[in-house]
């Protein structure tokens, strides 16, 4: 590795240190790359009894590794690294189970998960979302309730016609209409903007 000329190290690149275009010792490459991961401000992971707080987690960490194009390994470092208190505690079990060298981040995902988003809750729900209504909501709060919910049914979500239909299906009638006589093709949280100031 080069040097200033002040004497000091120069800092790879986040290329170079991502794609592993530098030949550094595992330890320091290890080391830079934390350095990197910190300086994207990743949050620390305590501990929750609110499963989309855990799947919040998992999805920022993942735009982080996908922008660093980091390596599967190096994903379950850095995310081990940011397991604190009760959530530290709980790995320190689960760890001595599995062979960290080999350890791929799907499969820490599914560690993760079986302790903070159990395959109960996550049918819960689904159900909980095929069954959403407004009622007494605003149309903001569904909307956003519809749109958290997208993500247990993707058979619904993946598909423009049914994920339309779901969504106009949970309006309240006075609602539905307004949005129906925009025409709508697809569900688009933009053309809702101008329905909520009339919503009764």
């Amino acid at each position: 590795m080069s040097t200033a000329s002040s004497g000091k190290l120069r800092m790879p690149s986040l290329k170079s240190i991502c794609h592993r275009d530098v030949m550094l010792p595992n330890p320091q490459l290890h080391s830079q790359m934390l350095l990197f991961f910190r300086r994207m401000n990743p949050k620390d992971f305590a501990r929750t009894t609110d499963p989309f707080v855990a799947e919040v987690c998992i999805r920022s960490l993942e735009v982080i590794f996908r922008y660093m194009n980091m390596a599967d390994t190096d994903r379950v470092r850095c995310a081990i690294y940011l397991l604190k208190d009760d959530a530290s505690l709980c790995w320190e079990g689960a760890e001595r189970g599995v062979n960290l060298n080999t350890l791929t981040w799907e499969e820490f995902k599914r560690i993760f998960y079986e302790k903070y988003f159990t395959v109960d809750v996550r049918s819960r729900l689904k159900r909980e979302f095929i069954s959403l209504r407004q009622g007494d909501l605003s149309v903001a709060e569904f909307v956003k309730k519809f749109d958290r919910g997208c993500h247990f049914a993707p058979l619904i979500a993946n598909n423009a016609t049914e994920k339309l239909r779901h969504f106009l299906d949970g309006l309240r009638p006075t609602i539905r209409r307004d949005v129906l006589l925009a025409d709508p093709t697809e569900y688009n949280d933009r053309s809702l903007e101008s329905i909520e100031p009339s919503s009764p």
